[in-house]
């Protein structure tokens, strides 16, 4: 009796992927079968999802950039302020330094999502 049941559900699954299947992926699909356009109906933003996405990532480099910019102003301050003494000099030098490779980590990471939004929306325009 189980080995019927299991029979019944495979037969089931050939005659779903046989006659099914194809019907569904051969229907035409537009647009507004995906409600692509359901943000003119209802007054929000037009604009792509991916280039929506890489203006977030352009903003929040940009932030990140802006805080690596104060690290360094922070560390030249501390190391115009040291009066001469060895031990703040040297923790401002290395707030400077960290600020620089942050800060050149930032634009490393800008450019390459510069470069991976663009060819996305690019390559499927």
């Amino acid at each position: 009796m189980n080995n019927k049941k299991i029979l019944s559900f495979v037969l089931g699954m050939f005659l779903l992927v046989i006659l099914v299947l194809p019907v569904a992926a051969s229907a035409q699909v537009n647009a507004n079968d995906l409600g692509i356009y359901y943000g003119t109906y209802t007054g929000l933003g037009t604009k792509d999802v991916r280039q929506t996405i890489g203006t977030i990532i352009k903003t929040a480099m940009g932030l990140l950039g802006i805080v690596a910019v104060v690290i360094i102003l922070i560390g030249g301050f501390e190391w115009m302020t040291a009066g001469g003494n060895e031990e703040k000099t040297k923790d401002a030098k290395k707030r400077i330094m960290y600020g620089v490779i942050g800060l050149a980590i930032i634009l490393t990471a800008y450019a390459i999502a510069q470069f991976i939004v663009t060819s996305l929306v690019n390559a499927t325009v």
